[in-house]
């Protein structure tokens, strides 16, 4: 890494939780509610993106992927099963508010996920504990991979690009982070982000 790190930004979806909502847990959904597979992943990609950066919302989503007919099950069902797919990944939040702690550094999100859907996880896993702000397709209008999502970002927590740290489980979008300009590390496991870290601790120590 080049510099001090003065923030650290943060994917949520499998690094600080488990994913949201998205295409693989289609599969899950229809096998539960017993609908057809291949029209709900058809309408899925139809509206989620939409959805996903604040021009749709759950209801509307809801509307047309699922309910584009009548079904036995309702509203709050389906949304029920989306939300509980939402799980903690073990270790996973207390390792990051213990490097928060000692990189005495911000803490901000940078995530793809729909407004009720991250309100959920927010408020159900204590993530204001330690995220100091949002910066979330949702609220913002933007997805990854987006230098203008990173830009704005960076804006908004003050920081210039290299001395943020970035960390994401998708290689495409470390790869954009690093284009840009962030440090960056591509999130494939705590034993992995200790390892670069104790090799940031010697560095700067």
């Amino acid at each position: 890494m080049n510099g001090p790190i003065k923030t650290l930004f943060l994917d949520i979806g499998n690094v600080v939780l488990s994913n949201g909502w998205g295409h693989e847990f289609l599969p899950p959904a229809a096998a539960h509610f017993n609908i057809d597979r291949g029209e709900l992943e058809t309408r899925h990609a139809s509206v989620f993106d939409n959805y996903e950066i604040g021009q749709a919302t759950l209801d509307d989503y809801l509307d047309l992927a699922v309910f584009n007919e009548p079904r036995s099950f309702t509203k709050k069902d389906f949304t029920n099963f989306m939300f509980a797919q939402s799980v903690a990944l073990p270790h996973h939040l207390d390792f990051f508010l213990a490097l928060k702690r000692r990189l005495n550094v911000k803490v901000f999100a940078v995530s793809n996920e729909g407004r009720e859907i991250h309100e959920y996880r927010v408020a159900k896993f204590g993530l204001d504990d330690l995220f100091d702000g949002y910066i979330s397709s949702c609220y913002v209008g933007l997805h990854k991979p987006c230098r203008e999502i990173l830009r704005l970002a960076c804006d908004i927590a003050h920081t210039a690009p290299d001395q943020g740290l970035y960390i994401d489980d998708r290689k495409e979008l470390v790869e954009m982070a690093t284009m840009f300009g962030l440090q960056a590390l591509w999130f494939q496991g705590l034993d992995q982000t200790k390892d670069f870290l104790d090799a940031y601790f010697k560095k700067h120590r």
